[in-house]
């Protein structure tokens, strides 16, 4: 089942996507989950044209967005990263998500490198605190897409830092890099997880003006999605509609030779077959 938020009449509602319709249900999809009602959600006869409906993201308002780094191989062997003995990741500024078709504002301060790193993103569903790996996808309610978008000014200084502080101080900029407004388009949907039976598995696409920039499988995740919930569960208390992103496979504009940075008027989409195209432009 795909699952979307809509606008309607300024208020957010939860839908069923099946073909050209979205049939409206009652409340927030992060409502439905919450209440633990979503093994009996069922379409009614409200629907609306998907083709002429306002999208949000699948959820707007998570209580955390985890954004999961250094975690595909050939990303790491592009950015001449070590692999990573334990999970690292850090929180995304949740008011910076924008939905599918919404623009990606490049901001004034820093143009210059703005990157793209297409993501899958697991949704919880029920709360969870220490779980096994073993029992980890129980608490999953499904998967959407992230574009980490992330203006790359502060990582060259990340390997040339010196001293306690400087490395600090570096990372922490590199990290800020990724908070602008607008920087989190999440969607354009969430599939339950029946859609996509086995998260190690799954084909992620990226495209720039249409041509493709990232191309690979969650099988080169070096920390698999149960992996990083039993990982982060022992630290977070996790709750339904929170979202964890897995991190980004190689094909990043940074990484590339000459590195290639989006700019106004480009246009970046983010697929993954089972959930559908995230599409974002790029304005000024």
């Amino acid at each position: 089942m795909k699952l979307v938020t809509v606008e309607i009449d300024r208020q957010a509602r939860a839908g069923i996507l099946e073909g050209a319709d979205i049939f409206l249900l009652p409340s927030t999809l992060k409502d439905i989950l919450a209440s633990g009602r979503l093994g009996d959600v069922r379409k009614g006869k409200d629907r609306v044209s998907a083709k002429g409906a306002k999208l949000l993201a699948p959820i707007p308002d998570p209580s955390i967005v985890l954004s999961v780094g250094m975690n595909y191989h050939e990303h790491l062997k592009e950015m001449k990263t070590p692999v990573p003995e334990k999970p690292t990741a850090f929180t995304k500024s949740v008011a910076s998500i924008i939905a599918s078709g919404q623009p990606i504002k490049v901001p004034k301060s820093n143009p210059g490198m703005l990157d793209w790193e297409g993501e899958f993103s697991v949704v919880i569903g029920k709360t969870c605190h220490a779980v096994k790996a073993a029992q980890a996808l129980d608490y999953v309610a499904g998967y959407t897409l992230v574009n980490d978008v992330s203006a790359r000014d502060w990582v060259a200084p990340i390997f040339s830092a010196t001293g306690i502080m400087g490395p600090i101080h570096a990372w922490e900029h590199n990290l800020l890099g990724k908070m602008f407004p607008t920087f989190c388009p999440m969607g354009p949907c969430m599939v339950t997880k029946d859609e996509l039976p086995d998260p190690n598995n799954v084909k992620i696409e990226t495209r720039l003006n249409g041509q493709v920039m990232q191309d690979a499988n969650t099988d080169d995740l070096v920390f698999s999605v149960p992996q990083l919930i039993e990982y982060y569960s022992q630290f977070y208390l996790l709750r339904p509609g929170d979202v964890i992103t897995t991190g980004s496979p190689s094909g990043v504009g940074f990484g590339r030779n000459p590195k290639v940075f989006m700019k106004p008027g480009d246009v970046v989409e983010v697929e993954v077959k089972q959930i559908g195209v995230l599409r974002n432009p790029i304005e000024a």
